[in-house]
């Protein structure tokens, strides 16, 4: 069977340490969507590793890790991560398996994404300007370069055919910046990729279940980036719900099983778009020195504000979630009341919804106030080692968003997970 792990909130919700600490159970880990945007942080011992592009799974020796076809893929950015990982002696060349059907990230979709980026002015997407937006464009233009055309004696043809292209695009955004070392680097990375394992993904994963082996999918980014149901236009170029399992790694509806929602025990999210629960004032900046939180991939400062149950609850809905994991429950340790938004007031209605258009009205949250725990959580080992506050504050969530928290992080460290019962 496939089980998934995606994030509820806007992305950055700790997806990688917990996919990290659920991969000794499983056989496979496989990447279904989203490109080098992401940014899952790992401890390995006492190193902090960013992966960007290969699963969470890689640094466990019996693993094998897949980048499925849902996933749009940076050759100069797996050749640097796949470095990176040799650093700790892991062998990709032995744990790390590309779906030959995967659309790869030309130098001229970064180009594309930085003039169309740029084009907007104040109306600003916040795009990474990694190229993604413009490869997922591509694909569904039928005009895109997979993994398996690199095998192919035309693929500089084809290459040179779809820049031309591309290069009209540029021009009618008069973007006229040289992007010829981008070029030289991709080629090197080509020939790199070319030595890895491509595989046909569809059969490669659908063999290991048909055997029996535990499959763990892997989201990118958050629900409420989705393409389809997140905030529009603000939102990533992907299916990053369950839905996006099946199109992303081409396995049948009936083979998921359990879906872990990650949620922070607060909320944040990078770049433009709305954010009902932020908080633009002493609070917030706290919250963001508490936990970090800055961008693993961008290092810009996320925006932070309280847990916005609503759209919690809408991720649960839409992914089927069946249990949720919290992370960074540690980070509100020094408050003595903490928030929770339960609806939205918009022209002196109460919404329990998430509106059509969110970019387009006043949208005030209605907040529940909620007894802190006001004390250290980050050296408890078991549940019962927790505080009260905390034992209520996690007993309201089940019963708000209708899922039951089954885990929680008390810090960044690989073995801060507590198991709640």
């Amino acid at each position: 069977m496939v089980d998934v792990i995606l994030g509820l909130q806007w992305g950055d919700e700790g997806k990688g340490k917990i996919v990290d600490y659920f991969a000794p159970q499983y056989d496979v880990i496989a990447r279904f969507q989203g490109g080098p945007n992401a940014g899952h942080t790992l401890y390995v011992g006492d190193r902090k590793v960013v992966l960007h592009q290969i699963p969470s799974g890689v640094f466990h020796e019996k693993t094998v890790n897949l980048i499925g076809s849902g996933v749009v893929l940076d050759p100069v950015t797996l050749r640097r991560e796949c470095a990176k990982v040799a650093e700790f002696g892991i062998d990709v060349r032995k744990n790390l398996f590309i779906s030959e059907r995967t659309h790869l990230i030309l130098p001229t979709h970064r180009a594309l994404d930085k003039a169309s980026e740029q084009s907007k002015g104040n109306d600003k997407i916040g795009s990474t300007l990694k190229g993604i937006g413009p490869a997922y464009m591509d694909k569904t233009g039928r005009n895109g370069l997979r993994v398996g055309d690199l095998l192919d004696k035309s693929f500089t043809t084809q290459y040179i055919k779809l820049r031309l292209k591309h290069q009209k695009m540029l021009d009618s955004f008069n973007f006229n910046e040289d992007i010829s070392e981008w070029e030289e680097e991709f080629f090197d990375a080509v020939e790199f990729l070319k030595q890895l394992n491509i595989v046909p993904g569809e059969y490669f994963i659908n063999e290991r279940i048909r055997k029996g082996q535990r499959i763990l999918a892997e989201g990118a980014q958050g629900s409420m980036l989705d393409v389809d149901f997140g905030t529009f236009p603000f939102v990533t170029s992907s299916n990053t719900i369950s839905a996006g399992v099946c199109t992303g790694l081409g396995v049948a509806p009936q083979t998921i099983r359990d879906v872990i929602g990650v949620t922070k025990a607060y909320c944040t999210r990078v770049g433009g778009g709305p954010f009902p629960t932020e908080l633009l004032d002493e609070t917030g900046e706290e919250l963001r020195k508490l936990g970090n939180e800055f961008g693993a991939t961008t290092g810009r400062p996320r925006r932070c504000g309280w847990i916005d149950l609503v759209a919690l609850r809408f991720a649960c809905m839409v992914n089927g979630v069946t249990q949720l994991v919290m992370t960074k429950t540690d980070v509100l340790d020094p408050f003595t009341d903490i928030y929770a938004c339960e609806k939205y007031s918009v022209g002196g209605k109460d919404l329990d919804y998430i509106p059509f258009q969110m970019t387009r009205m006043d949208i005030q949250p209605i907040y529940t106030k909620i007894k802190g725990w006001n004390s250290s959580i980050e050296n408890s080992k078991d549940f019962t080692s927790l505080p009260g506050a905390l034992h209520s504050y996690i007993q309201y969530i089940d019963g708000a968003v209708g899922a039951k928290i089954k885990y929680i992080s008390n810090g960044p460290g690989r073995d801060q997970i507590i198991s709640v019962p």
